[in-house]
């Protein structure tokens, strides 16, 4: 198992780093729609190219975000019985979601887009928009995006059988906390 959890503390790293990557686009996200907002209103000008560069940095922070979320276990849940369940029930729902639900997802959502990044890549395709950017990189974010957060979900998976297994895990962040509203 220490192996194991050596491969799950690599994987959190990495996410981690990625999600710190994420976070500092927003910031440059809103500086970059900002700066074309008061561009194009103040000097009537406009540029295809950094309105996609918005959109592919918001590509970016929701594909990669999404294991860096899940890491911290800040994805949202719907299922109104998890709750209610002791610690260790909801370790149980989280092993078997992973298991059933988000590993298997992910690796399929992940191979179906690899061709979808591979044809771009292929003819090297660009943006209609004149001024526009090269599509393929942003393609290739979709199937990265699904094996990270397969990676992550398999990182978590390490983590709660190791505590169910009553082996200590710093890195476990299984604390749900009920949304306020």
């Amino acid at each position: 198992m220490g192996f194991l959890l050596k491969i799950s503390a690599f994987i959190d790293v990495v996410n981690e780093k990625i999600g710190g990557v994420c976070n500092w686009l927003v910031l440059l996200a809103c500086v970059v729609s900002a700066a074309n907002a008061m561009v194009r209103y103040a000097y009537d000008m406009s540029s295809n190219a950094w309105l996609e560069v918005q959109w592919y940095m918001f590509a970016v922070i929701v594909m990669f975000g999404a294991a860096y979320t899940l890491k911290r276990n800040e994805h949202v849940r719907v299922d109104l019985l998890y709750m209610t369940l002791s610690r260790r029930g909801q370790l149980w729902v989280d092993i078997l979601g992973t298991i059933f639900f988000l590993i298997p997802t992910c690796a399929i959502l992940a191979w179906l887009s690899w061709p979808f990044f591979m044809q771009a890549f292929n003819v090297n395709e660009h943006s209609s928009n004149a001024g526009g950017l090269v599509r393929w990189p942003i393609k290739l974010v979709l199937p990265v995006g699904f094996v990270l957060v397969a990676l992550q979900g398999l990182s978590e998976l390490i983590k709660r059988v190791a505590f169910l297994n009553d082996i200590p895990v710093e890195s476990l962040e299984a604390h749900y906390e009920r949304p306020t509203q």
